[in-house]
């Protein structure tokens, strides 16, 4: 297991999740679709996909929550025992200037395993190094407790990391006949049968929530929304995770 020390060196993002655009005090512009176990190499580590990453409103106007899941599907039987990578670096990246190169980070590492996992997140703080390198912060605020409790303060900044239900409306079954190149490499859904000519799913209504009962693995923020804005008062958020 690598320590907190040696995550300070350099680091390459292997996965970058899906972005979310928002308005701080409107309503959500633009979201970027969801991307569940897009390659082989996440689809076979799971603790380095990038489900998705949220933006919306928190509890009062003046606050904003940012999510970013991974891991998905956790079975309900591995719940209980499911944890982050310790050896990972995760990161939700802010964007206030318009540029698209983050102005802001979230970061988050984890000690131990399992149940008894300790999360830290430094942030939101400016980055060390800005881009596709990436090394932990050594200046602005932390805030260090247990996975899968509530962790920090309702008026400042909130964290809760560890196990979330994952629901995720599709038909499934059918896009992968649509796009049988996209079909997972294991398990049931591998063995469906191509279908090239299947063009369109199924009719309105007939979508299920198809990881209905398994989990992901998140991190949640909550905070004032003037800890990560800029003048414009817009924001564009991404996910990484980095070895």
């Amino acid at each position: 297991m690598k320590s907190l020390s040696s995550l300070r060196r350099l680091a390459t993002p292997r996965i970058i999740g899906a972005a979310a655009v928002l308005v701080v005090a409107a309503s959500a512009t633009r979201v970027l679709a969801s991307d569940h176990q897009d390659t082989p190499d996440v689809e076979l580590s799971p603790r380095m996909d990038i489900n998705d990453v949220y933006a919306f409103p928190g509890a009062s106007a003046d606050r904003i929550v940012l999510v970013m899941t991974t891991s998905s599907p956790i079975t309900p039987a591995g719940a209980a025992s499911a944890g982050f990578d310790a050896n990972l670096l995760y990161q939700l990246k802010i964007d206030n200037s318009g540029d698209g190169v983050e102005d802001r980070v979230l970061q988050f590492t984890v000690t131990g395993t399992g149940a008894s996992q300790q999360v830290t997140m430094r942030g939101p703080v400016a980055p060390a190094l800005a881009g596709t390198m990436n090394t932990l912060v050594t200046s602005g605020p932390t805030l260090t407790g247990a996975t899968n409790a509530t962790l920090g303060s309702a008026t400042g900044v909130q964290l809760f990391a560890g196990v979330r239900d994952d629901p995720f409306f599709i038909d499934l079954e059918q896009f992968f006949r649509i796009i049988p190149d996209r079909k997972p490499a294991t398990g049931a859904l591998s063995q469906l049968p191509d279908t090239p000519t299947a063009t369109a799913f199924r009719p309105a209504g007939q979508a299920v929530d198809f990881l209905r009962g398994f989990n992901t693995l998140a991190f949640v923020v909550e905070l004032p929304a003037s800890q990560v804005t800029g003048a414009s008062g817009k924001i564009g958020v991404w996910g990484t995770i980095a070895r």
